[in-house]
């Protein structure tokens, strides 16, 4: 099967950066609304589970980054 998830190690460096554990971003998510647990994040940081764009969004803006920031390599 293909990897469709492009962006789990840039997720994972970047919530590492800013001092964020997973227990913390699954927090983060489930306040705005992103039924998300702490092993789907680490399935999405090791590109073993795709991500959809409304997590992208929330990801983004839990992490305090752009769009943009998750997918530059």
């Amino acid at each position: 099967m293909r990897n469709r998830n492009i962006i789990g190690k840039k997720i994972k460096e970047l919530r590492v950066k800013a001092g964020i554990t997973q227990e913390d971003l699954t927090a983060r998510l489930n306040v705005l609304g992103v039924d998300i647990d702490r092993p789907m994040i680490s399935k999405i940081e090791n590109s073993s589970r795709e991500i959809v764009d409304y997590e992208i969004k929330a990801i983004s803006t839990a992490l305090k980054v752009s769009i943009d920031d998750l997918f530059k390599k």
